[in-house]
This record gives structure tokens, C-alpha cells and sequence, in this order.
């Protein structure tokens, strides 16, 4: 017979226990740990003068460590007849005031505010799986009767989400005060340890219930209490500490190249997200010298989304690089302030040998790795709610390149950029302002100064926007003299409204209308990233099947391109843009009669999941005739530039001279339309092309 219940649910049997305690004999069980490792936190909240109710008590050595210094009021019950046999006959002629009894804590026969303190190590645990945790709360209840006024519940506990939020609730509801205290392992090696950390729960009783839920958390027996509002936020913390224990117990026992394993540690007094810790293995039989075992990165604010740092081939590249057999990625949160590279290092150099590979001597030097020993730049210029998006932030950061960047970011999926411009001082345009008076400005970022920021609206942040624009010269491929033929461009999500302006600025003839579904992202574009739309750029704010249906039906709309920028805010599925009913056959077919006979549809396609990816190619196929892929460097998206016709498509030899033409024509298109030499289109439209591939 095993000596650990087979099922959750024997924990609250009592023909388990009294199985359990005739199989172990003398030998005491001490579930959560002993004495040694609970004395701290059990003398801050029991007083030696208390008297005590031990629910539970097993045949734990806890009960009679705390008699022998000095706890002469201890009752303790449990449910087994053999358990409180064995421990009278074992403390009788030692310990005579020290009594046990067999006794239901559901049911017990004690009197009313009898008990200043009720001790449990492990019986809320135990009871919680039995009848949706009725039995649990019956136990509950009954504590909380027979404890006096300013008594306390201190329960010994693992913390199990399901059992926690049952205890918690409970006090809340009868407006008890709830404090946890999360205990961390002396012995970081111990490998027959629990993963999760052992918690002590405390519970105070008030005279009159509170008004307002306290709810508290500390680390280790001492720790700062850090206080909560919500049930909720409790137990996110708890979360937090218990993942931060199974992976340190993970990471100090073996190594794995490809698990990916990641933390968030938060502010101590404000319970924020402040460090999110990634750690990469190197992958076996990989060479590292024997003196680089462990080391830890700081990645620049404002640089979290990059290849390099939000990837797992990008994380894999950088360890490859840095040649540690272990590598902690370290990214620091946004509305967080770190002072310099020091600070960061002396407030992480406490934690990070609980993250150090197998075998590592605890008091090895850990070297933390930085691009240019900078922290990078960020700073929150605007922040709101989109009644569709959610919370949202547009922050200036400092890429590192040393230029100046604005951001949109939904904090739904703060790992993502919704949008990027780059930004320039006024001041180099200052000479061309006569000539552009319709330049589109950006207000000012915070801590400028008298320094005023612009939005470069020649530059593009985005590849696939610069493919997408390099595209346009396929419509030039069969007459090359199209060059001054009208081209209209149909859009589907305006982000920041980089892309369309830039259309509208540098394209010769072009007239653009952009859908867009939420209208506070086009008040943040016109804000905040120098959008301005006129008679040659429209936006439309609505549903973009909805108005592909409409256009369709009502006919006279043709469109020369027509693309797909928008983000899928279903997080479950492995297609992160665009949202699958975009990509759905009767839309793709509606889409093919918007366009003209040259007409091109482009599709900017993130797809992790190949099976999706390849359903959305046999979609698109089925549609369009010619269909040319070109994969964005060191990310996941790729633009598919679709054609009802017969195109020139490019070969191993590269891109064909029609092509070729067509994209130095549209080169110069872009370059003679500029209209402040200084702020001109950066792209290589040639460059862009030169990688399509036929799907």
C-alpha cells in the first residue's frame, strides 16, 4: 500500500487515515515540514499562553515540540482512533498535560469562544477535496465558533488554488482579517521537497465582521505584509510565489534546451509585474567552457518584443551567442522605474542562484550581460481604454540603434507591438516646414524638454508594410507605363496609420480607404502618431467584412490593391493575424471580384500552427491563381501577394526583368514624390521582392 492517497479524495476519508497511521507505526509524519521550519511564523501569531486547538494533529511531533517549550494548552483532536491511541500512550509519563482525542473537527463538543488560537497543518488540504469542500467549510465554521474575539486560524497549507480560494472566501465573507506567509525551502537541493512552497495561513477573528476585506501577503516568516483588494489579486500572488517555487525546483534538479520556461516576479510593496525572467539551456553535447555555467541578460526597456528576446529561436540565438550553459532572460515591465544597471543587478543578485543549473556552487559569481551596459529608455506618453481592445499605452522608447520610437500597445498582449513609427526631431525639418505645411506633427513626448518630436512618415518600422508597398510594382508588371495610371488601395486596419499615409504621401495617383473597427485607434493615430487623413485618404470606421460585403453588393468598386493588416484578438487559436473568418472562402472570392484584372491582394499572415497555415494556402489557392510568399526576417509573419491573373513570378534565378523594372520605376515614383528631401521613403523595393516565393 502506498502511503500516499492514491486520489485527492482519500485525503478526507477516515478509513484512509486510520489505514494510513497503522501502516506508519511510531514513526511521525510531519506533512509541510516540523518544527525547525514553522517555529517563526507559528510564534508571531500563538502566543505561549494561548490555548490551542490542533485540528488534525496526526502523529506529528509539532504538538509535542510546542509543549516542550512552553505551550501547556494545547488540545488536539483527529479523526483516527489509532493516531490519538498511539500519541496518549507516547506522551502520557513525558508530556501528562498533553492530551489527544478522537474527535470530528466538523463536529467538535467544545464551548463557544473557548480557544484563542486553532492550529491546522494540513487538514484544510485534506478536507477540501471532499463534496465540492463542504466538508471543509464545515470544519471552518467550526473554528470560527469555538475561537474568542481576537483569536486566529493559523492553518499550515500548500496553497492549492481551489483550497485557498475556499478558506479566503469564507473569512472574507465573515469579515475576518487574511494574512498569508509563504514560506521559501532552506535547503534549495532537497530533492524529495515539495515543489510548491508551504503558505501559513492566519485568520483573525473581530468583534464587529470588517467593512472592507483585509487581505495581506508576506514573503518568509518576517516579510513586509503587501496588502490586496481583491480575492483575486491574493491569489494571482500566490500564484506567482508557486511558480516561482516549481521552477526553481525544476531548474536546480535538470536542463532542457527547448522547454522555454519563464517567470514573473513582482514589486514587493505594490504586487506589480517588475521582472519577467526566461531561462535558456544550452542544448546538449553544445561546447561551453568551463567557467561560463550561468549568467543572467538584461534586455533594454523598450526592446522586449524584438526577435532576439521574445522568441524561442531568438532566446536560443542569444544563449548560442553569450555561450552559457544557462542563460536567465531578463525583461523589465513598463510603468516600472529602474534606476541603472547596478540597481537591477543588486535587486535580481538575491534571487538568481535559486535559478542556477544542477551542480553549481552557491557561491560562484553570476555575471549579468547587457547591450552596452544600457538599461534603454521608456517613457508612457498617453494610456486609455478601448471599449473593443481594452487598456492601452503609447510609449516612446529608445531602439537600439539609438533612435527614438513611438508605440502602441494593447496591454491585453503586451508582448506585442500594434503599432511603430519612428520619431525626429523637428528641428532637422525646420527648413522644409513652407514647403509641407500639411506634415503631419506628433505632440511632444514627455521629458523632451523644449525639443519637439515628429513623426518620420517616410520610414516604415515594419517589413511587411514595406513589402506590402514594394507589392504595388507587380501592378506595373505587363505595362510598365501604368506608372501614371491611378491606383486605388483598399485597407483593412489603420493601427497607428503609418502605412496608409505613407501610401498616400509617396505613391504617385494613389487614393486610399482604410476600415478600421475601432474608433479609438484612429483617435490615437490622428493623437499621437501624426495621422491625417484628406480627400486621397479616407477612413472608414466599422466591421471590414461587413464593408467588403457592402462594397461588393453594391457595385462600381474596384479596387488595384487590396490589403490585410489586422490583428486576431482570439488568443487560442495559433494565428495571430488575421482573424480566421478574413481568410474564409466566400470572403476571399468577394475579395477577388473587388479587384481589377491586375489587381493584387495582399495578406500580412502570422501563423505559428502549420496545419492552420497550410488550410489558409489551400483557401487562398483555390481563389487566386499566382500567389507569391515573402517571409519577414526573424519573425513568424510573411506577406502573401495574391493575383486573380497569370503574374511573372520570380525563379531560382531571382526577379524577373519585367519586375526588376517595374520596381526601380516604382523607386523613383517614391523619391521624385517626396516633398522635404531630409524626410524622404526609406525602402529598397527591389530588396523587398528579391525573396518571394511561389506557394
Amino acid at each position: 500500500m502506498s502511503l500516499l492517497p492514491r486520489t485527492a479524495e482519500e485525503f478526507s476519508s477516515a478509513e484512509y487515515w486510520e489505514r494510513f497511521f497503522k501502516k506508519r507505526g511510531e514513526k511521525a509524519f510531519e506533512w509541510y515540514g516540523d518544527y525547525n521550519k514553522l517555529c517563526g511564523v507559528l510564534h508571531k501569531y500563538i502566543k505561549v499562553q494561548d490555548k490551542v486547538l490542533v485540528v488534525g494533529c496526526g502523529n506529528s511531533e509539532l504538538s509535542e515540540q510546542l509543549y516542550d517549550v512552553g505551550y501547556k494548552h494545547l488540545t488536539n483532536i483527529d479523526i483516527s482512533e489509532t493516531v490519538v491511541t498511539h500519541m496518549n500512550q507516547r506522551n502520557s509519563e513525558r508530556r501528562p498535560g498533553l492530551t489527544f482525542h478522537q474527535v470530528d473537527a466538523t463536529q467538535t463538543p467544545y464551548e463557544d469562544a473557548s480557544y484563542q488560537a486553532a492550529l491546522d497543518k494540513g487538514t484544510l488540504d485534506a478536507m477540501a477535496s471532499e463534496g465540492e469542500g463542504a466538508l471543509a467549510r464545515n470544519m471552518l465554521t467550526e473554528v470560527g465558533r469555538v475561537l474568542s474575539v481576537g483569536g486566529r486560524y493559523v492553518c499550515v497549507t500548500l496553497a492549492q488554488e481551489s483550497v485557498i480560494q475556499l478558506a479566503v472566501e469564507h473569512f472574507v465573507q465573515i469579515g475576518w482579517a487574511v494574512r498569508l506567509h509563504c514560506l521559501q525551502e532552506e535547503n534549495r537541493t532537497e530533492e524529495d521537497s515539495f515543489a510548491l512552497p508551504v503558505f501559513v495561513l492566519v485568520c483573525t477573528k473581530f468583534r464587529q465582521p470588517m467593512p472592507m476585506a483585509i487581505l495581506e501577503i508576506c514573503l518568509g516568516e518576517d516579510g513586509a505584509p503587501v496588502r490586496h483588494t481583491q480575492v483575486s489579486e491574493l491569489l494571482s500572488a500566490v500564484r506567482e510565489h508557486q511558480a516561482y517555487s516549481v521552477l526553481r525546483k525544476r531548474l536546480r534538479t535538470s536542463t532542457d534546451a527547448s522547454a522555454n520556461l519563464s517567470l514573473t516576479l513582482c514589486h514587493a510593496k505594490t504586487g506589480l509585474p517588475r521582472y519577467t525572467l526566461t531561462v535558456q539551456d544550452c542544448p546538449p553535447g553544445a561546447k561551453v567552457p568551463r567557467s561560463n555555467q550561468f549568467a543572467i541578460f538584461i534586455v533594454p526597456q523598450g526592446s522586449e518584443t524584438a526577435w532576439l528576446y521574445s522568441s524561442s529561436e531568438g532566446r536560443k540565438q542569444l544563449a548560442a551567442s553569450a555561450n552559457f550553459r544557462r542563460l536567465v532572460i531578463v525583461a523589465m515591465h513598463r510603468n516600472q522605474e529602474y534606476t541603472d544597471i547596478q540597481a537591477v543587478q543588486s535587486e535580481l543578485s538575491p534571487l538568481v542562484m535559486d535559478l542556477a543549473p544542477p551542480g553549481m556552487p552557491t557561491n560562484q559569481q553570476v555575471p549579468f550581460l547587457s547591450v552596452g551596459g544600457d538599461l534603454g529608455w521608456r517613457e508612457e506618453v498617453s494610456k486609455g481604454v478601448s471599449q473593443l481592445s481594452g487598456e492601452y499605452c503609447v510609449e516612446n522608447v529608445k531602439g537600439e540603434d539609438g533612435e527614438l520610437y513611438r508605440r502602441l500597445v494593447f496591454l491585453s498582449n503586451a508582448a506585442l507591438v500594434q503599432s511603430e513609427c519612428r520619431l525626429v526631431s523637428s528641428n532637422t525639418a525646420a527648413s522644409h516646414k513652407k514647403r509641407n505645411k500639411k506634415k503631419a506633427k506628433a505632440t511632444a513626448a514627455p521629458g523632451t524638454s523644449s525639443t519637439s518630436l515628429s513623426v518620420d512618415s517616410g520610414f516604415l518600422c515594419c517589413m511587411h508594410h514595406e513589402v506590402m508597398v514594394a507589392g504595388l510594382a507587380m501592378l506595373g508588371v505587363e505595362k510598365p507605363q501604368n506608372k501614371d495610371v491611378p491606383v486605388s488601395v483598399l485597407l483593412v486596419g489603420l493601427g497607428g496609420g503609418g502605412l496608409p499615409q505613407f501610401l498616400r504621401d509617396f505613391v504617385p495617383h494613389v487614393t486610399v480607404e482604410v476600415v478600421e473597427l475601432d474608433p479609438s485607434v484612429l483617435e490615437v493615430a490622428k493623437k499621437w502618431f501624426g495621422f491625417q487623413p484628406d480627400d486621397r485618404l479616407t477612413v472608414t470606421i466599422g466591421d471590414g467584412l461587413d464593408r467588403i460585403c457592402a462594397l461588393e453588393k453594391e457595385g462600381g468598386h474596384l479596387f488595384d490593391a487590396i490589403m490585410f493588416d489586422v490583428d486576431n484578438k482570439d488568443s487560442t487559436l495559433g494565428m495571430s493575424c488575421p482573424p480566421a473568418a478574413f481568410v474564409e472562402t466566400p470572403i476571399l472570392q468577394k475579395l477577388c471580384n473587388l479587384l481589377t484584372p491586375r489587381g493584387l491582394f495582399m495578406l500580412n499572415l502570422a501563423c505559428r500552427d502549420s496545419a492552420l497555415r497550410k488550410s489558409v494556402l489551400e483557401r487562398v489557392s483555390g481563389v487566386f491563381s499566382t500567389i507569391l510568399s515573402r517571409k519577414i526576417e526573424e519573425e513568424i509573419n510573411e506577406v502573401l501577394l495574391c493575383s486573380r491573373g497569370e503574374k511573372e513570378t520570380p525563379d531560382t534565378a531571382g526577379i524577373p526583368p519585367s519586375l526588376c523594372q517595374a520596381a526601380n520605376t516604382l523607386q523613383g515614383a517614391l523619391c521624385s514624390n517626396r516633398t522635404e528631401p531630409s524626410r524622404g521613403p526609406r525602402i529598397d523595393i527591389a530588396e523587398m521582392l528579391k525573396d518571394l516565393k511561389v506557394v
